[in-house]
């Protein structure tokens, strides 16, 4: 299945998963894990689209966690929410009171859901509070920041995920399996794309540099550059990159679109491209003996997955719900997320040296 040439950006975030099941595909891969005693509470800092489009309606399917408790600085959101998903009152929160949740015990995990200027700051306001985090991805506007947030979450004792929701998607579990497990014998090439139309707000955060970061390869690169690497299940060591604007009026402070070659120990090079005026999702692998991939690979629901021998055929789940879950249980158990605060440090190593390769016009090692 191809992304169609109109797949914007709204209907990338309303493409809703369509189901709840989920595949066990194996050590290390297996979605299913023993259920806490009783749910944990989450409260989201951050009251956008994807906390009321995607999370909030998620946690109304998850089995080890609820929603708890909202932190915004809207008092109509604020009042919204609370008859929508009957929140009481102590746990609603604004910025000025946030630290307060501290004393909370119906909250024991925020999920940080914020502008990533502001990521940095909250993740560890939360671990100071006493509370596990999730953290949005990109996790934090560059790889120091990274750093900085997960020395401060382990002092505090307290465990730290980043949100990528799939690594508990089935078909991508299916990716990883084939290309570690080297199913169709050693990986030979990757291209990996991802991107959208943006035909947004002007003056929205994410076209701010200081609070962004940067623009597509912050939002949406982060997505082929995890594909890669999870592909391969290797880090990359150096990269090179090029890119291009055409809409200077509307970029003018953020990146456009991205094309980049990842260099991988061995000399293997993967290729990848990120946009703000391409509509991508696609990860296609050719390996010894066969090939395989996704198209649309990243988005919230409807990812469709292929190998040589024909379609995936795998049921769609709600992602999430499956993430969100499967870090309760790891805060229940005090164990590492298998999507733990280094593994956005690893991307954003990425990031950092392809906006140097940007400026350098060279190739960048990745440190």
């Amino acid at each position: 299945m191809k992304v169609s040439g109109n797949f914007s950006r709204r209907d990338f975030i309303r493409t809703g998963a369509i189901g709840a099941g989920a595949l066990a595909l194996g050590n290390p891969f297996d979605l299913f894990a023993a259920k806490p005693a009783k749910k944990l509470g989450i409260a989201l800092v951050g009251l956008g689209y994807y906390s009321s489009g995607q999370l909030a309606p998620a946690l109304q399917h998850t089995q080890n966690c609820y929603l708890a408790g909202i932190v915004t600085g809207h008092p109509a959101k604020a009042e919204a929410w609370k008859k929508q998903y009957n929140i009481p009152d102590k746990n609603i929160y604004n910025y000025e009171t946030f630290d307060q949740i501290a004393h909370n015990p119906d909250i024991d995990i925020i999920y940080v859901v914020l502008p990533v200027s502001m990521h940095k700051e909250y993740t560890i306001r939360a671990a100071k509070a006493g509370k596990h985090v999730i953290c949005e991805k990109p996790m934090a506007l560059n790889a120091k920041d990274c750093q900085e947030m997960i020395t401060e979450c382990k002092k505090a004792n307290r465990l730290l995920s980043i949100g990528y929701r799939l690594h508990f998607e089935p078909h991508t579990l299916e990716i990883m399996k084939l290309g570690q497990k080297q199913v169709y014998g050693k990986v030979k090439s990757i291209d990996t794309g991802n991107g959208f139309t943006y035909r947004g707000d002007p003056n929205a955060w994410r076209l701010k540099k200081a609070m962004a970061g940067g623009g597509g390869l912050m939002d949406m690169g982060i997505y082929s550059i995890q594909g890669t690497r999870y592909t391969l299940g290797q880090e990359p060591i150096a990269v090179t990159a090029t890119q291009e604007k055409t809409r200077p009026d509307f970029f003018k402070e953020v990146d456009e679109t991205i094309f980049w070659e990842l260099e991988f120990p061995g000399g293997f090079v993967a290729k990848g491209k990120s946009s703000y005026n391409h509509d991508w999702s696609y990860l296609h692998v050719e390996a010894e003996r066969g090939k395989f991939g996704l198209e649309p690979a990243f988005g919230y629901g409807g990812i469709d997955g292929y190998t040589s021998k024909g379609p995936m055929n795998i049921p769609q789940i709600i992602q999430q719900a499956a993430q969100m879950d499967d870090f309760a249980t790891c805060v229940v158990q005090n164990k590492q997320s298998r999507v733990p605060g280094e593994e956005g440090l690893k991307d954003m190593k990425v990031v950092d040296a392809i906006y140097r390769s940007l400026d350098s016009g060279k190739k960048e090692r990745i440190v």
